[in-house]
Formats: C-alpha cells, sequence, structure tokens
C-alpha cells in the first residue's frame, strides 16, 4: 500500500508533536519550518527554562473549554510527562502544577526533539517559507516562496499565532487558512505587559514588589491575581499582569475602558496600618511608610493621596488624610490604555475559528485532509504551562488523525 504522505507547516512544538506521531504511524512526514532551526519559541518559553506542561490542567482553563476536551483526553498533561520521560526530559514540578525539565534547559526540548525526529525518519527542511496552499482532487500542493513545490495527501498547519514575532510567528498560518476558505477570529496580544496612564511611571521603573492585582470594570472586579508586580517606564508587568492582560487587552479592543486595582500589602490588614500610623505621628509622613514597602513606591503614593509637604511630622496631616494614604496601599487604581504588542506577548489570543474545525480530530470541516494544531487555532489559556500543552495535545491529535486513511 502506497505510504500516506503528511507536510506539516511550521516546526513549532504543536507541528514537532504532530510530525513525532504521524510518523509513527508510518505515514511520510516532512516538516517545513521558515526559521533557519525548529523550536526556535520553545528556546524562549520559561524564561529559557521551558515550562512545557501544568500537570493541572484541564478544560476550563482554556477559552473554549469544550473545544479543547477531545485533544486533552488524548494526550493530557500526565501521559505529555510520559512521553518527554522516554525522550529523556525527567519533569522537575513546581508551585501550581508548572512543570520543567530537570535541567532547567529550554535546549533539552530542541536536542531530544531533533534526535527523535531523525531517529524516525522525519523529514525537516529549513528556511521553507510557505506562500500558498492550493486543494487538488488528490490532495494539496504547497508552494514555497523560492517557488519550489512540494505535494501531499494531507496538511497540517502549525505555524503559530501572531506572539513573538522574532522567532517567525507572524500570521502567515491565519492567511493561509483564510485562502483555503476559513475564517479567522480578531487576534491580539495576550500574556502581554500592560500600559497604563500615569504621571508617576517614570519614578516608579523598576520598582517591584509582590502584591495583588484586579482588573476593574465599571468599578467591578472581573478578575483577581496575586504575584510579583513590576512597574516600568509604560506600565506594568510581572506574573500577576500577564495572567489578566489578555481580558484587559480585549476590554480595550472592544472599546472598554478597563482599570489596574493595586493591593500593595497583602499581608497587614488596614487596621494594622492606620495602629502604626497612630504610632508614628511624631515621624515625618513619607518616613512613616519606610519598612513597609518598597520606598520608591512612597512619594507616587503620597502625591496621589494629595500630601504636598511630605517631610512635614505625620500629626500635621488630618485623620481624613491619613487615611487616604492607607486607602492607596490597598487600592491604587491606574487606566489600562493597552498592551505591549505582539512583540512583548508570548500568546495569540483568537485564530482560525473552532467551529470550523472537527475538536475530536482537528481536521477542517471545510476541506478533507486538511487539520489545524497549536497556537494557529482561537485556543489560548493562561500563563504557567497550559499553552504548551494545547500545542502537545493538539499536534498529537492531529497528527494521529492525519495518518488514518480514509
Amino acid at each position: 500500500m502506497k505510504q500516506l504522505k503528511i507536510c506539516i507547516i511550521g516546526g513549532g512544538a504543536s507541528g514537532i508533536m504532530a510530525g513525532l506521531i504521524a510518523r509513527q504511524y508510518d505515514a511520510q512526514v516532512t516538516i517545513l519550518e521558515r526559521n533557519p532551526r525548529i523550536g526556535k519559541k520553545l528556546l524562549v518559553t520559561g524564561n529559557g527554562r521551558c515550562n512545557y506542561t501544568n500537570i493541572l490542567a484541564g478544560k476550563d482553563d482554556y477559552n473554549h473549554p469544550d473545544f479543547v476536551i477531545p485533544a486533552l483526553d488524548v494526550f493530557s498533561p500526565k501521559q505529555t510527562v510520559a512521553f518527554f520521560e522516554k525522550l529523556g526530559i525527567y519533569p522537575k514540578i513546581e508551585s501550581e502544577g508548572k512543570t520543567f525539565p530537570l535541567s532547567e534547559q529550554a535546549s533539552s526540548f530542541l536536542d531530544v526533539a531533533l534526535y527523535e525526529l531523525d531517529r524516525l525518519g522525519v523529514e525537516v527542511i529549513t528556511d521553507s517559507y510557505v506562500q500558498s496552499i492550493l486543494k487538488t482532487k488528490t490532495g494539496f500542493n504547497i508552494y514555497l516562496k523560492d517557488d519550489s513545490k512540494y505535494e501531499a495527501d494531507k496538511v497540517i498547519i502549525t505555524t503559530g499565532g501572531k506572539a513573538m514575532p522574532r522567532s517567525g510567528s507572524e500570521g502567515s498560518g491565519y492567511v493561509l487558512a483564510e485562502t483555503l476558505g476559513h475564517s479567522v477570529t480578531s487576534v491580539f496580544p495576550a500574556l502581554t505587559k500592560l500600559k497604563l496612564e500615569s504621571p508617576y511611571l517614570k519614578q516608579l521603573d523598576g520598582v517591584k514588589f509582590s502584591g495583588t492585582v484586579e482588573l476593574l470594570l465599571d468599578d467591578i472586579a472581573i478578575q483577581k491575581e496575586s504575584g510579583d508586580i513590576l512597574f516600568t517606564k509604560y506600565g506594568i508587568s510581572g506574573p500577576a499582569i500577564l495572567q489578566l492582560s489578555r481580558k484587559a487587552n480585549e476590554l480595550c479592543l472592544n472599546g472598554k475602558q478597563p482599570f489596574i486595582k493595586v493591593i500593595i500589602i497583602n499581608d497587614l490588614d488596614v487596621q494594622a496600618i492606620r495602629s502604626r500610623m497612630d504610632a508614628s505621628l511624631e515621624k515625618p509622613i513619607d518616613f512613616s511608610l519606610v519598612g513597609l514597602i518598597n520606598k520608591r513606591l512612597i512619594s507616587a503614593i503620597l502625591k496621589e493621596a494629595g500630601v504636598i509637604k511630605q517631610n512635614a511630622k505625620l500629626d500635621s496631616l488630618t485623620k481624613a488624610e491619613i487615611e487616604k494614604i492607607i486607602q492607596f496601599l490597598f487600592d491604587w487604581r491606574f487606566e489600562v490604555k493597552g498592551s505591549m504588542g505582539f512583540d512583548d506577548a508570548q500568546v495569540t489570543a483568537g485564530g482560525v475559528n473552532v467551529q470550523e474545525i472537527d475538536p475530536h480530530t482537528m481536521e477542517s470541516k471545510l476541506i478533507f485532509g486538511l487539520y489545524f494544531a497549536g497556537e494557529v487555532v482561537d485556543i489560548d489559556a493562561k500563563c504557567g504551562g497550559y499553552n504548551l500543552q494545547w500545542a502537545w495535545s493538539s499536534g498529537y491529535l492531529a497528527g494521529i488523525s492525519a495518518a488514518k486513511r480514509g
């Protein structure tokens, strides 16, 4: 029987997984990668440590929960860990289910992936920019920018989204999908830094602390996250901010005006701070906050509270003025003006419409033999290994489905 020819467009996480699995099912597999090497984005995930899954990942961690169920069922986080352990990646599981290679090197993944692809006989062709895909009566013709052409019985598009364009993800997969009749939902940066409107950003640039942030719309909290927070000259960053950046950006793009509420102090309540201030009435106002919060926050908070003479003694303020200072320690609000864009985003929100993809196979509902996997699909999740798990699971499902005949 003639060997099935599968062409995978894009050599990222989902493309690598699809290639490995399809080859295991005896298909002839070719991966076309536009970069000089595959897995470029993998090298920078988890700050170079590669947070390759989250053992707690489930359907409710994704924007389309029902759609991801079949992929997560067929290749779960537990199966992902076992799969890579067989290839030599021993897991190191940290807080909240985040899972890294014990080597703490993202390059370990690329090393084992390249070895396994070569061992199985998967053809990897780099510096291959796919310009168009044409459906034929028997399969597909894939045309490259250098005028070369490949033929395949089936095609899997795993080109990624638009986040981190320096890694080669610049949205080309969306164009390919659209020319083949698919629709693409609005795409925007997710897991990214946020721009704020504030006169204090320049003086706060570089201030980092552990606190809590809430995303507010019309004074109602719609998301709350805790963790490291970093002020920058353009706005705010840190793991807690990344987690709520998707929703914040979506609101801005839809013409809404969200705010970020920063809670600087987590470990003490208002009464404890009030008692501290009452015991510091002989101290200068600014000095009364030393040892409580980062020194560089003090001047900005006092200005926000309307305190002009910051070196005056605390007892020169009225009780209402002191209460206002305390308020900003627990509720300091900033207007969100958008995000830093795809260059700084870890993930793309939006993509190929999931209504046009069979979630049980990842095959197009419009074109027989066409499959999608990974970030090119309108699936995204919070930070912490969830998005890479989707890449592995969807790549696995697409690979095994495409390798089946019929």
